[in-house]
């Protein structure tokens, strides 16, 4: 039946607004918003500092990854997706993020998809991170999404695109399978990539058109900017944060005060040792 998914369930009491954008910008390509912040870095280095005395270590990666799945839990609105014309509230938290086996030119590259309930803490997200990222960079590990990459790389062209349409179209009437939504990193809360990694600032990275991702973030190299802070600017050494979105989701406010949860979690990484006790509903659902 159309609109029903096996990741997610269609809201049907969404404002007039959002029930009419989906049909006007019909693709995530024609619904991107861009958004990029420094964000200063001194006091995540003063707490990994300090957690590195204790014996923890930790990274800004980590931090940031901590921080992204508590506002997906806190703010469940983050959390949607628009395909085909509607609006739909993800059943799962959920980052992609790529990674390289090696950081040469013939390096292999390979994506993950973490899976998160929301209510994990700093220390929790870390170790379901370096895990996953541990389990994958050795060059004779071949996880879902490698396979069938791989597997779909030996079809000839011509058949290719016609696999990869039917593929699109079981998608957008909802009847793509769960065992290839499991393995898609395209079919995620939020994709990361740390691209300061490599030694370059930030970039803009474009949504896919496949799949449900709504939102993207780049983490730039660490560099020295100016900030405004307590009424006045200060230089800071920061690395900038690069965000792009579907505005289709939610409107500009809401984005806006997410962020500003975001960064106040930045500040104060303290924040996310505790857990949370539930993962929050999406306010749709609990009417």
């Amino acid at each position: 039946m159309f609109g029903k998914r096996s990741d997610g369930k269609e809201l049907k009491n969404t404002p007039a607004f959002f029930k009419i954008v989906p049909m006007i910008m019909k693709e995530r390509s024609d619904s991107q918003v861009f958004f990029n912040q420094d964000i200063a870095i001194s006091a995540i280095n003063n707490y990994i500092e300090n957690k590195a005395k204790e014996g923890i270590k930790l990274s800004i990666l980590d931090i940031i990854f901590a921080a992204v799945v508590r506002i997906l839990n806190e703010r469940p609105i983050l959390n949607r997706f628009a395909i085909n014309g509607r609006i739909y509230s993800r059943n799962t938290i959920s980052i992609s993020l790529a990674i390289k086996k090696s950081l040469t030119d013939e390096g292999e590259e390979t994506t993950l998809k973490i899976l998160f309930d929301g209510t994990e803490n700093l220390f929790e997200v870390h170790d379901k991170l370096h895990k996953i990222i541990s389990e994958n960079k050795d060059l004779d590990v071949k996880n879902g999404t490698d396979k069938t990459a791989s597997f779909l790389a030996k079809i000839p062209i011509p058949i290719l695109k016609c696999a990869i349409g039917f593929i699109k179209h079981l998608d957008n009437t909802g009847h793509l399978p769960k065992s290839l939504i499991n393995i898609s990193p395209f079919h995620t809360s939020a994709f990361i990539t740390n691209v300061g990694s490599i030694g370059i600032d930030s970039i803009y990275h474009h949504l896919y058109n496949f799949g449900t991702t709504s939102m993207f973030f780049a983490i730039g190299k660490k560099k020295k900017s100016y900030v405004f802070t307590d009424d006045e600017i200060k230089e800071e050494r920061c690395i900038n944060l690069a965000f792009v979105g579907d505005e289709r989701i939610c409107d500009g406010y809401y984005f806006a005060h997410s962020f500003k949860i975001l960064n106040k979690y930045l500040q104060h990484p303290e924040l996310l040792e505790t857990g949370l006790q539930e993962k929050i509903k999406d306010p749709e659902l609990v009417k």
